[in-house]
């Protein structure tokens, strides 16, 4: 059987699990977060995925996906297994149990609204972010059996195309928000290709450096665990390191470092100190040593 949850993913279980309908063939709906109305003229700072993790566990739980997805670091929560629906789509009492309708029904929430700033950057559509992490997004979705199809179309505008009653009750694959019936809403706009991805079964875990702990993190601590992410933060343009000897030793330079790459992941104020939590230590993706 396919791993219930992504294992990129930070597991954010917020419970309430109910099945799906196997009635009905395995499909995924896309989404986008749209959580600021910015254009053009005006575009706006993207919100943190800190935010939005936190709405989806918390006063937002009546709307949460299976997958919140950050384009623009790859990193991903998960607040509900596969096997269970969730509650992204409008549903109707006595219709056509929109969230449960398949096999499993996997929904994606983007962390993305048009027109948002990342770095000094603005982005009109998905696509033309970076869409890091979508191969490994697009993978684990293929392991449940959805297939790589778009029944209604790969969306490519914010318009409205509802999907017939018998086209949704025969015919798994991708479906838009903008898609499904009983929902009146217009997102994504756009959608990575649908890449082919190597055969064989997804890993059971990355193959990454496992978070050691909080307290790994004491000043003269040697060890290869840390000369690895000294690299992986140079890597991401987070190195405000001042000399470069010593590398496997925690020092002054990782925390400043560090901190800068909580910063780049959201993280403000005393969430930004510049201590490996894990949830930013598996962002980071150190390589296994």
């Amino acid at each position: 059987m396919p791993n219930p949850w992504m294992p990129q993913a930070l597991k954010a279980d917020i419970g309430d699990h109910a099945p799906c309908d196997p009635e009905f063939p395995a499909r995924a709906i896309a989404h986008i977060t749209g959580d600021r109305e910015a254009t053009a003229e005006t575009p706006l700072d993207l919100v943190p995925f800190v935010n939005l993790q936190g709405f989806f566990t918390g006063s937002g739980k009546g709307q949460a996906p299976h997958i919140l997805w950050d384009p623009f670091t790859g990193a991903f929560a998960q607040f509900f297994p596969a096997t269970s629906r969730s509650k992204a789509l409008f549903d109707t009492a006595g219709g056509t149990r929109t969230n449960r309708a398949g096999e499993v029904v996997i929904q994606i929430e983007s962390l993305f609204f048009p027109h948002c700033r990342v770095n000094g950057e603005v982005f009109a559509r998905l696509v033309d972010t970076p869409c890091k992490g979508w191969g490994d997004l697009h993978a684990w979705i293929s392991s449940w059996g959805i297939p790589d199809v778009w029944p209604m179309g790969r969306p490519t505008s914010l318009s409205r195309n509802t999907c017939p009653a018998d086209k949704w009750r025969a015919q798994g694959g991708w479906y838009a928000h903008a898609h499904v019936p009983e929902n009146d809403h217009v997102d994504p706009g756009s959608w990575p290709a649908l890449v082919s991805q190597p055969t064989g079964p997804i890993p059971a875990e990355p193959r990454f450096e496992p978070f050691p702990g909080a307290s790994f993190f004491q000043a003269g601590r040697k060890s290869p665990v840390i000369e690895g992410m000294h690299g992986r933060l140079v890597a991401e343009d987070c190195d405000r390191y001042t000399f470069s000897a010593a590398l496997d030793v925690w020092g002054a330079g990782d925390v400043r470092s560090y901190t800068a790459w909580q910063e780049k992941l959201g993280f403000e104020g005393s969430a930004a100190d510049g201590v490996p939590g894990r949830f930013s230590w598996d962002r980071l993706e150190v390589p296994n040593v």
